[in-house]
């Protein structure tokens, strides 16, 4: 019994800390370079209007914002279980009662002590 739908992936998992940090980093360092250039236009532009208080609010809130958003996971669901079933794509094998069972291979190990133990050198 084939399904139609794509096998799930052999894992769910969240992106490593690693590659969450350094995208939580490039986040917050973008809107730092934001602010810079809100700072920078803030001062250039010339003559002054309403977009200087517009360049001026940006400078004041995007530290807040980008903290925030520094902060926040990207993982916002939580992993899903997956159905290991979908996966499968051999057939079951199929038992025949009337065969002779087989004896089944046992492997078996066990861990002895030596018989004789080493002499005890002494100085």
């Amino acid at each position: 019994m084939k399904s139609s739908q794509i096998p799930p992936s052999t894992t769910s998992l969240p992106p490593s800390p690693q590659d969450e940090a350094a995208a939580r980093s490039m986040r917050y360092l973008i809107l730092m370079g934001l602010r810079i250039v809100c700072i920078t236009l803030m001062v250039i532009v010339q003559p002054f209007g309403w977009y200087t208080w517009v360049f001026g609010l940006g400078a004041v809130f995007l530290p807040y914002i980008a903290v925030v958003l520094a902060n926040v996971s990207s993982s916002v669901g939580g992993a899903t279980a997956e159905n290991p079933e979908l996966a499968l794509t051999a057939e079951p094998t199929v038992v025949i009662p009337d065969a002779e069972p087989s004896e089944p291979t046992v492997l078996r190990i066990e861990e002895t002590r030596p018989i004789n133990p080493p002499a005890a050198t002494g100085t």
